[in-house]
């Protein structure tokens, strides 16, 4: 008898490992593929204030003034080529695209620097860069405007609009409320896999950029503020001391269950520059966002006491020779 039930409580337990085995090679079907890319990057260094630390750096911070050559660093310029060729580039820059930029870091041999116009589309590619393992890499901030004058597309996108959907100072922020995540369709049930589709996903989409000003045939953000979700990526202060887009949220830090999956989400900061690194950020979580070209120094330049487009520098270039 004792070796009877000997035998039936080894059987009992060994039924209980093998379930459990079996449990641990099952993907709880439960977990969202946003919850499992979501998790696996706040456990691999990717959470937001990890990407966001250190992202961004000025000429005058990595120039050699002797050479004007930025030695330190591995430039990737993802302007047209027809303007890396013939208005010119940084010496030593080598080209690439937004949609090309993570298979072409694959040569770089130092830390990466991503250089496009205006700094608006190099937090696309430097987001990208970063949730693809190159952690360290940064956007020049101001883009090739701020190396040399010739290259000046800021100047012109500075703007005193005094728009009746700016809410004046202190500012009139809508409290913050609770969605649903996005749904994320994937592939694979691996959160390394699933980042690796969606940082693709978004590259191939491109540059996510609305203009303040309704275009011929675009909406602009600031003219219709209510057909967005629209989020001042500011501090509280920064609301008291200058006001914001009417309708607007404030959420930051980046919350994700305060951002409306339902809706365009439109970031705006000062510049459109960091706004584009949180933009290319929530696309690769599933969202549908876009990020406020020039930020603010197109709606309220004038009133802006820092955080704004000064001059170019005056660094040498070169020209692709024929």
């Amino acid at each position: 008898m004792k070796k009877w039930m000997k035998f039936v409580l080894v059987i009992a337990v060994m039924s209980v490992i093998f379930v459990a085995g079996c449990k641990d090679d099952t993907t709880d079907p439960d977990v969202s593929a946003f919850e499992t890319v979501t998790n696996y990057m706040d456990d691999n260094g990717m959470t937001v204030t990890e990407l966001f630390d250190g992202w961004i750096t000025t000429a005058s911070a990595v120039v050699d003034t002797v050479t004007y050559t930025v030695p330190d660093y591995y430039v990737m310029d993802i302007r047209s080529q027809a303007h890396y060729d013939t208005l010119g580039h940084i010496e030593g820059a080598v080209h690439s695209s937004l949609g090309t930029i993570v298979t072409d870091a694959a040569l770089a041999d130092k830390p990466i620097i991503v250089v496009c116009y205006s700094g608006q589309s190099a937090g696309h590619a430097v987001m990208a860069l970063r949730l693809s393992g190159y952690s360290d890499a940064k956007s020049l901030k101001w883009g090739m405007s701020g190396w040399n004058s010739v290259f000046d597309v800021w100047s012109g996108n500075t703007n005193q609009l005094n728009h009746a959907n700016w809410e004046a100072a202190p500012g009139l922020v809508a409290d913050a409320e609770i969605f649903d995540y996005p749904e994320i369709d994937s592939d694979t049930e691996d959160g390394a896999g699933i980042l690796l589709e969606r940082v693709a996903a978004m590259l191939e989409g491109g540059f996510k950029g609305i203009t303040a000003l309704d275009g011929d045939t675009t909406v602009g953000a600031l003219d219709n503020p209510a057909d967005f979700f629209i989020n001042n990526y500011w501090a509280a202060e920064d609301v008291a001391t200058y006001g914001n887009i009417q309708t607007a949220y404030r959420i930051n830090p980046l919350v994700l269950e305060n951002l409306d999956a339902a809706s365009t989400i439109v970031t705006y900061c000062w510049t459109g520059q960091t706004s584009s690194m949180v933009t290319a950020y929530l696309n690769v979580l599933g969202y549908d966002a876009k990020s406020l070209k020039f930020g603010v120094n197109g709606i309220i330049y004038d009133d802006l006491l820092g955080h704004k487009w000064a001059a170019s520098m005056d660094y040498d270039y070169v020209v692709t020779t024929p």
